[in-house]
Parts: structure tokens; C-alpha cells; sequence
């Protein structure tokens, strides 16, 4: 654990499914939280944890917001997501997909959503952490939602599965995912910890709902390129102890997410 745990946490994509839950909890735990996104306010007005909130409306592909949103931060977590770029010729689905309904702009591919917002957030706190003032200090806690997907190169059947029979929006999903993985964990001042959830649920979520027994069962009897699905509150328990507790670094899939959310 930190002898010095961060105390204000900016989270990029705060208003999301994901963010909005990782926002809540914070909040809970005493945090100073500033909440970023396109919108810029408070998904469920008038929720005693998330009017708490410093919620700032921003575009994390500028480099200019970012910095001026990490450069009060202790720790970050980036939460923007987005299933279905503009190229992918399914961008009218995520208001069903996504947790917060929300379309893509004309320009939201997943080089941009993805890798350029995370390359930002990256760059604003190594460019932080060498000014003069800031001395030697422990890592930066960086959280990433990534995708369990992401590590099919790692798997039985996962490369064949994914050279075969992904479609080519998933492939470009996945690519982005995997070099903000990449230079995440090429950093020598941050913290990465990158969480690989499959499907993200809770019981709101009826697009989803169905095929969730699908996952799970393939995962119980040992698919090895299917994850078992992961509770909206689980990853958001477990983004939260990933900033709370310094030796939470690398790749999290479903199993540690589930034993850092029972220590939160």
C-alpha cells in the first residue's frame, strides 16, 4: 500500500458507464474528483456522490485540456470508450451499447478515442513528473480500461480466432487498445495498471443481458479465449484499489478484478 495515497483523481470519460461508477466510488472514499468528458456534467443529477464531483467539460484528444487537468492530479484514470468508431459503419448502435447513450462525432475513430486520448494523458504526466519541482517521486497511478480481447495474441485459439473470424471494426478496436497498453507500460514514471474486462454489465444493461450466460458458460468449461463477463461494479471497485494500492500493476483480467473489488 502507498505510504502516500493520491488524493485528487481525474477521471477522462467520467460521465460514462464505467467512469460515472469509478467517479461515485472515489467520492466515497474522499477523493477530490474531477470528472472529464465531452458533456461535461453530472450524469444522475441530484446523486449525493456524483454532485461531489468537479465536472469539467473537455476534449481529451486536445493535449492542451489534458494537461490542464493532470497537472492537479494525483492519479488518472481513462474510462472514454467508444465500440463503434465512425469507420466501422455501426456508430448508430452505441446509443444502445453505451452505457451513457451517446453518439460519435464525424471524427471519433478509435485512434483518436482511444490511442491519441491516452497518448495525452500519458505525455501531460511524464512532462508533470520532470519538472524540477516534483523531485523523485513513486510511480504515477494510471488506470486503463482496455478489453479482454486485447490479449487474444496470448491465448489458445485466440490468434486464429481473431486473424479468422474478427470482424475488421474489432480488429481496429483491439490495435488501439493494444499500443496505449504498449506505451503505458513503456513508461519508467508511471504505474500502469490495465484492467481487461469482456462484457461490462449490470441489470440496466438489457442489450447485453442475454448473451451473458453465453460468455460465462464458455469461460466455466474452459473456452480459453473467453473471459468470464465483469459487473460494472466490480471494475469499478477494482480501478479504484488499482489507485489505492501501489503494487496493483500490469494486466487485471477478470480474476483479479474480482479479488481487488472485495478489498475495496
Amino acid at each position: 500500500m502507498s505510504s502516500a495515497a493520491p488524493k485528487r483523481v481525474a477521471v477522462f470519460g467520467g460521465t460514462g458507464f464505467v467512469g460515472s461508477a469509478v467517479c461515485e466510488r472515489l467520492v466515497k472514499k474522499g477523493y477530490a474528483v474531477t470528472g472529464v468528458s465531452r458533456r461535461g456534467v453530472n450524469p444522475k443529477p441530484g446523486d449525493e456522490n456524483l454532485d461531489q464531483v468537479n465536472w469539467v467539460k473537455g476534449d481529451a484528444t486536445d493535449a492542451n485540456t489534458v494537461k490542464s487537468v493532470v497537472k492537479d492530479a494525483d492519479a488518472v484514470v481513462h474510462a472514454v470508450g467508444l465500440l463503434f468508431d465512425v469507420n466501422s459503419g455501426l456508430a448508430n448502435l452505441n446509443t444502445i451499447v453505451s452505457g451513457s447513450g451517446s453518439l460519435p462525432d464525424d471524427d471519433s475513430t478509435y485512434d483518436r478515442i482511444t490511442r491519441q486520448t491516452m497518448f495525452n494523458i500519458v505525455d501531460a504526466i511524464e512532462g508533470k513528473l520532470s519538472l524540477p519541482s516534483f523531485g523523485k517521486k513513486e510511480k504515477f497511478p494510471l488506470c486503463f480500461v482496455s478489453a479482454a480481447e486485447a490479449g487474444w495474441p496470448d491465448v489458445t485459439g485466440g490468434p486464429f480466432i481473431e486473424e479468422k473470424l474478427a470482424p475488421e471494426w474489432l480488429k481496429g478496436y483491439l490495435g488501439a487498445k493494444r499500443t496505449v497498453e504498449e506505451r503505458m507500460t513503456s513508461s519508467t514514471k508511471i504505474r500502469a495498471a490495465i484492467y481487461r474486462p469482456s462484457l461490462i454489465w449490470d441489470w440496466t444493461k438489457f442489450d447485453v443481458l442475454p448473451v451473458i450466460p453465453v460468455f460465462n458458460i464458455a469461460n466455466a468449461v474452459g473456452v480459453p479465449f473467453v473471459d468470464k463477463t465483469v459487473r460494472v461494479e466490480t471494475l469499478a471497485d477494482a480501478i479504484v484499489q488499482g489507485i489505492v494500492d501501489d503494487e496493483v500493476e500490469g494486466v487485471q483480467r477478470y480474476m483479479q478484478m474480482e479479488k481487488l473489488a472485495a478489498k475495496a
